[in-house]
């Protein structure tokens, strides 16, 4: 059987769903109410198999940041670029890049940011953080 390339993991399908029209999805847990991300359909903290489908607001804290200057292959032609851990006010943490250059934009931990959606290198959308 030939594997649809558009499914990556069936439990992220409607993440994707949503990066595609610029939403930022999540599951929450019915049973203790924790953030889930990345999206699965088992509550890491409690087991539960029932978490239901959110949608963030995109707006959060800067946990951590770094710049990177020696890229993968996929994203050389993109370095230096800026990778962001931000701490989403629903609950969850989650990476996204800087949507600007490095040298434009400083963004520092404890920065309030949010996201954005644009192609990624593989034609996906990926999810990008802005300064608010």
């Amino acid at each position: 059987m030939a594997e649809d390339k558009n499914t990556l993991d069936p439990d992220a399908d409607p993440y994707w769903e949503g990066a595609a029209k610029g939403v930022l999805r999540y599951r929450r847990c019915t049973n203790c109410s924790i953030a889930i991300f990345y999206p699965r359909s088992i509550c890491p903290n409690c087991g539960a198999t029932d978490p239901k489908w959110a949608v963030s607001e995109g707006a959060g804290v800067v946990y951590a940041c770094t710049t990177v200057h020696r890229a993968p292959p996929a994203f050389a032609e993109r370095a230096p670029y800026t990778v962001l851990l931000v701490d989403l006010d629903e609950g969850f943490r989650m990476m996204g890049g800087l949507l600007s250059e490095p040298c434009e934009t400083t963004v520092v931990v404890g920065d309030r940011v949010t996201v954005t959606f644009t192609d990624g290198p593989d034609g996906r959308p990926a999810p990008y953080f802005k300064p608010v």
